[in-house]
């Protein structure tokens, strides 16, 4: 990695939005909990604007896709998570963006003169400011932090100056400052449906230079990303490596009602089934083995499979959709709309296959089955995979090979897929798995520094925000296994 660039592979957006509880207060052995809100980007303005979401999150996806470092985020886009959590001492509040495909996190401070102060999503942003806080430090460029995200020592960065950080995204915009180091508060759980406060100290970045859709001409904008990515910046990576929690989490995004769980420790109850991360890459790749419509088994070359050059399949809540290469995508759409001889299939927006139809969806096709290592699985109904638009089911699948010549054998499971899945991320062991589950309902979290368990339910909470046909509340439970320093 070159000089003081630190670029980031990949765009993580998730379509819901979190509220953070947070005060400051000593180190807890308990979980934690985040409530959350949850705007469903199918309510959101026409097809052709989650096909832009996608777009330009999967660009990011290629533009570092070589880089060691894995992902960015944006909080630019409608449809994500944010969190309203605490930093510093005294503790302000900022509104990031979570986001598991990001491994830095940064908000905008003081110095920056091109950052947003102000929000359309009904929301106050705050600049940090180093010297309010008691407890903020620099980061310099000798230390070790420094060394390990620069890919060792930056040219021209000597000791006793602040370690820089600048992430470029793919469609151009930018962000850049340097590194801090501050307390960060958040709920934690302290028995079933009881929470009280918890910190731990995080290296973030400070950013000092916006520009594009980062600056403060965009209108939905956030203090900046948390991100819960694999590489060793990460928030997530950051605690484990001090003992407070274990690097195991899971999210549960209830496309029905609009509920959701997000979980850091380990989760003992449902159960998962569990396959290997594809090694030694910057996104969550799987080694997908089959596709199944209904009973039957599409005849797919086994090479397709393969990850690498630009091959593979993975896993991203950030995209809205399902990419799939057309060797997939063709017969499956076929053998799909083939279960109603009577179909008249239109095009919707250039991109869509969209049809009337007046049964029930889950009763007239078949359901879509992916196969994994580890004879692992995961099923999605026509429910999940058709979503109505002005009297017609359009079909949430898209052409890989419609996107780009980059994009043409991806294979990229988004929220489509994943909705209603308890999904368990295992980064001690390199693990994914999934199960069907009520994301509305309730999980049970070990604490590691006690042993017991405990059990977190997903609720319903009121908000500040105007409330429209875009934006449901929800309440996201973050479960972050503690133990004492």
């Amino acid at each position: 990695m070159t000089s003081s660039i630190v670029s980031f592979p990949i765009c993580a957006r998730f379509t819901l939005v979190i509220w953070f509880l947070t005060a400051l207060v000593s180190v807890s052995c308990n979980p934690g909990v985040f409530n959350v809100k949850y705007r469903y980007p199918r309510l959101q303005g026409s097809l052709s604007a989650l096909k832009e979401h996608d777009d330009r999150r999967q660009l990011t996806i290629l533009a570092g896709i070589d880089l060691p470092l894995g992902g960015t985020g944006r909080p630019d886009i409608p449809g994500l998570y944010y969190a309203k959590i605490g930093i510093g001492t005294p503790a302000k509040s900022y509104y990031v963006q979570v986001d598991t495909g990001s491994d830095i996190m940064w908000v905008n401070c003081i110095q920056c003169k091109q950052c947003p102060t102000r929000s359309s999503l009904g929301i106050e942003l705050t600049l940090y400011n180093i010297d309010e806080s008691n407890s903020g430090k620099l980061v310099s460029c000798d230390d070790d932090f420094c060394y390990q995200i620069s890919g060792g020592p930056l040219s021209g960065c000597k000791a006793n100056m602040s370690c820089p950080y600048l992430e470029i995204y793919g469609d151009g915009s930018s962000t850049a400052g340097y590194f801090v180091k501050d307390v960060v508060q958040y709920d934690s759980v302290a028995g079933d449906l009881k929470t009280k406060t918890a910190n731990g100290s995080v290296i973030f970045g400070c950013g000092a230079r916006q520009s594009g859709d980062l600056d403060s001409s965009n209108e939905e904008a956030l203090d900046g990303i948390l991100g819960f990515g694999k590489a060793n910046s990460s928030m997530i990576s950051q605690l484990a490596s001090s003992g407070r929690v274990k690097k195991i989490f899971a999210h549960c995004l209830d496309g029905r009602n609009g509920g959701g769980i997000f979980a850091i420790g380990r989760v003992v109850q449902p159960k998962v089934n569990m396959t290997p991360l594809v090694p030694n890459q910057p996104h969550y790749n799987v080694n997908m083995t089959a596709v199944q419509v209904g009973q039957e088994f599409l005849n797919i070359p086994a090479d397709l499979f393969q990850p690498g050059d630009r091959k593979g399949a993975i896993i991203d809540s950030g995209t809205t959709l399902a990419y799939l290469p057309e060797i997939i995508y063709e017969p499956l759409v076929k053998m799909i709309t083939s279960q109603e001889p009577a179909l008249k299939v239109h095009i919707v927006d250039k991109d869509y296959k969209c049809f009337q139809y007046s049964g029930r969806v889950d009763e007239g096709f078949p359901n879509v089955t992916f196969h994994f290592e580890n004879s692992v699985f995961l099923r999605v109904y026509p429910h999940d995979y058709l979503f109505p638009y002005e009297g017609m089911w359009c079909i949430g699948w898209q052409n890989s090979a419609m996107q780009s010549r980059d994009r043409r054998n991806m294979t990229l499971l988004g929220d489509l897929v994943l909705s209603n899945k308890l999904v368990l991320y295992d980064l001690e062991n390199q693990l994914i798995g999934w199960t069907e589950y009520n994301c509305s309902s309730s999980i049970k979290v070990k604490d590691e520094g006690t042993g017991t368990v405990h059990l977190v339910g997903s609720h319903f909470i009121s908000s500040a925000l105007p409330l429209d046909t875009s934006l449901l509340l929800i309440s996201l439970l973050l479960l972050m296994t503690l133990f004492l320093l």
